[in-house]
C-alpha cells in the first residue's frame, strides 16, 4: 500500500460526487477522499483557486472531463501541493468555436426553461453505443443533472469556455501522472488523451476499452484499478 495520502476528486459538467461512487470505496484504503465543489463560480481560475483554499497541503487530484480543465488549472496555480495527477476523459485544448456554440445553445435552454431536455439531448453523444438504453447509467446521468440543476449548471458552461490553451503546460508536469480514456469518447477523444500522455514526461495512458466519455460510471472497476494502480506508484 502507498504512503497515505488525501485525494481530492473533481466531478465533470452536470456531475456531483455520485460520478466517482464506485471509485470512492477504492480509494479510501489510500487517504482520505474528497469530491470538490465546481459549481462555486463561472470562471474557471476561481473554481482551482477556491478548491485550492479547501484541499489538504499536498494530496492527490483526479479530475474528469471539466474536473481535468480545473486540474490543469490547479497545477498552474499550486503544482508544488500536487503529489500525483489523474486526467480522466478530458482535453489540454481549449474550445473550438463549434464548441463553444454548442455550450451557448445549452446556456441558453438552461436560462429559457428547457434545462431537462439537456441530458437526454446529451446520452447518444456521452456513452458508449452499447449502453445508451442502460437504464442505470443513464439514470445516474438524468439524476446529477437535476442534482447540478440550471444555474449551477450555467456558470460550469461559462467557465468551461474560459478555460486557457493548456498543452504548453504540459511540460512542467513532474508528478507521477495518470492519463485515462474511453475508447469509444466522443466527447474527448482518445487522440487528446494521447497528446497529453506525450507531453507530460513518465505519464501513463489507460484507454478502457468498450467505453464512451463517462468513465468512471460506464466502466467503474476499470477506472477503479487504474486509480489504484497510480496511488501505489
Amino acid at each position: 500500500m502507498a504512503e497515505n495520502l488525501p485525494i481530492v476528486l473533481v466531478p465533470g459538467l452536470n456531475c456531483t460526487a455520485r460520478i466517482y461512487r464506485a471509485q470512492i470505496e477504492g480509494l479510501w484504503p489510500y487517504g482520505q477522499v474528497t469530491v470538490a465543489d465546481n459549481r462555486c463560480d463561472a470562471d474557471i481560475k476561481a473554481i482551482a483557486a477556491h478548491i485550492l483554499r479547501n484541499a489538504p497541503p499536498s494530496f492527490a487530484l483526479a479530475g474528469f472531463s471539466f474536473g481535468g480543465y480545473i486540474a490543469f488549472e490547479m497545477m498552474r496555480q499550486a503544482s508544488d501541493r500536487i503529489a500525483k495527477l489523474a486526467l480522466l476523459d478530458t482535453s489540454a485544448r481549449p474550445d473550438t468555436a463549434e464548441q463553444t456554440a454548442a455550450r451557448k445553445t445549452r446556456i441558453a435552454m438552461a436560462q429559457s426553461g428547457r434545462y431537462s431536455e439537456i441530458a437526454d439531448m446529451m446520452i447518444p453523444l456521452l456513452l458508449h453505443r452499447g449502453r445508451q438504453t442502460d437504464p442505470e447509467i443513464t439514470g445516474i446521468i438524468r439524476q446529477m443533472s437535476g442534482e447540478t440543476g440550471p444555474e449551477a449548471s450555467v456558470r460550469e458552461l461559462r467557465a468551461i469556455m474560459s478555460r486557457p490553451d493548456s498543452r504548453p503546460l504540459l511540460p512542467s508536469i513532474r508528478c507521477p501522472t495518470l492519463v485515462l480514456v474511453g475508447d469509444d469518447d466522443r466527447v474527448t477523444p482518445p487522440e487528446v488523451s494521447q497528446e497529453i500522455a506525450a507531453g507530460i514526461a513518465g505519464a501513463r495512458l489507460e484507454i478502457v476499452p468498450q467505453c464512451g466519455h463517462m468513465s468512471p460510471i460506464e466502466r467503474p472497476e476499470a477506472v477503479a484499478a487504474a486509480l489504484a494502480e497510480w496511488l501505489e506508484t
